[in-house]
Parts: C-alpha cells; structure tokens; sequence
C-alpha cells in the first residue's frame, strides 16, 4: 500500500515523539483540490475499526477503507529545497496533478486548472 522513505520515517518519528496522544499518523485521499482528490495526513490517537495499520519501524500508518485503494504503490518522501520543506507523494494511481503536488486526479474526477491563487480556485481549493 504506501511506502515512507527513509526521510519521511525520520521526519515522521520526530513529529510523532513531540505528541504524547498520538499513536500514528493518518493518510488519507479525500475529494477536492484542484485536479479532483487531495491528500491530507494528521496525528491520530488510534486507528478506526476498518483502517489499514501500517508500521515503518517507530513510525504507524492509518489509512482508511475508501483510501486504500488511492494509495496503493503511493511513496511519500520528505524532501526539503529552496521552496521549504514538505512531504511530496508519488503516486503511480495518479492520472494528472496540480502543478503543486497536492492534488490528483485518478480518472474518476475531472481536472481543474491550477492556479497559484486560492481564491482563484488554486491548488488546495476544493470545487
């Protein structure tokens, strides 16, 4: 299902020891963003009764039912670079993307343009 990298399982642990209540982290694909789905990822206490409970040595994975099947073969790396540092995922389900890197589509939703704007209907919008 989703691979971490090295990097993310660092960055990962890091965030994850700073939070006494949260036992994992989810990872999750949700309808929206400029090119049909987004994801999102938050600290979680623990898993629902249907996740999927992925472990990458210190660092535990949440993914919901109606996820999985989105982030089959994601990797999610961290990188950082002149722009900032942040968690990039490549995902082989994707069929296009925002040019942000923050929103796909999947073939079942169709693509928006991308703008740099929110307000002009910019990457991490939802339609």
């Amino acid at each position: 299902m989703v691979i971490l990298t090295d990097a993310a399982v660092t960055t990962l642990e890091r965030v994850l020891a700073k939070s006494a209540a949260a036992k994992g982290l989810r990872i999750a694909v949700l309808d929206g963003g400029c090119a049909g789905h987004k994801y999102q990822m938050g600290l979680e206490s623990e898993a629902g009764e249907e996740d999927a409970v992925l472990s990458f040595g210190p660092v535990t994975i949440f993914v919901d039912p109606a996820s999985q099947p989105l982030l089959t073969g994601v990797v999610v790396d961290f990188v950082e670079g002149i722009e900032g540092a942040g968690f990039k995922f490549d995902n082989p389900n994707a069929t296009g993307s925002c040019g942000c890197g923050k929103s796909f589509s999947s073939g079942a939703s169709p693509a928006g343009s991308c703008s740099s704007t929110p307000s002009a209907g910019g990457c991490g919008t939802t339609h």
